[in-house]
């Protein structure tokens, strides 16, 4: 039975705001920013009022967390429900894959970089926090493995390549492929994949190729 068949009608309702609240404030984040964004802005499209929005969220900044906590928790959840016999490479292609699919769709990324705001608020959150370093242990340790088997470039220090990593989600490449060219989101996403794993240089041209 899902969470929502064990709540009764009242609190399923609460829980379906609740998560229409969240979608909201996902796309307004995603199109204006947080410092743009207000909670008229978030109650306006959700269609409800802002004594019914604070009953769920006391103020935007907690309402920002609770979606990028939302975000985190559906990574984890992603990974968690991939084939045990999916290499480490295998993993990170996909979550990657999960991650810009996800932000085409309107959502955030992984990696709040272009709001100092929002960057400071969230790490002074514990619940945040927590979800993001639980992340981060696993993927630096799928890193490793990649590493060990030759999938990943052994030289370079995991910080490096899980920053990189990360940075994908954020990288406006995807927003300028979907406006100006023909190119349908799989392709963005196939393209965005190759160019993070196996760059744009030749095979066979100096450096390494894993």
């Amino acid at each position: 039975m899902s969470i929502l068949g064990r709540l009764s009608f009242k609190d399923q309702a609460f829980q379906l705001r609740e998560d229409a609240i969240l979608d909201a404030a996902t796309r307004i984040l995603a199109s204006k920013g947080f410092d743009l964004m207000t909670m008229d802005d978030v109650a306006s499209e959700v269609g409800v009022s802002k004594p019914s929005l604070y009953k769920h969220f006391k103020s935007k900044d907690d309402l920002v967390v609770a979606a990028m906590i939302r975000l985190i928790d559906g990574a984890l959840a992603f990974l968690g429900k991939l084939p045990d016999e999916e290499s480490a490479l295998g993993r990170l292609r996909a979550l990657l894959a999960w991650a810009l699919g996800v932000r085409l769709e309107g959502g955030l990324p992984f990696l709040p970089s272009t709001s100092p705001n929002v960057r400071n608020m969230l790490t002074r959150n514990v619940r945040y926090v927590t979800r993001v370093l639980k992340l981060n242990d696993l993927l630096k340790g799928l890193v490793g493995e990649a590493k060990k088997v030759g999938d990943l470039n052994p030289t370079l220090p995991d910080e490096v390549i899980l920053f990189s990593y990360y940075s994908r989600t954020c990288d406006p490449a995807v927003e300028y492929l979907r406006l100006y060219t023909k190119m349908a989101d799989q392709q963005i996403i196939e393209h965005m994949l190759d160019v993070c794993f196996h760059g744009v240089a030749l095979s066979g041209a100096d450096g390494f190729r894993g």
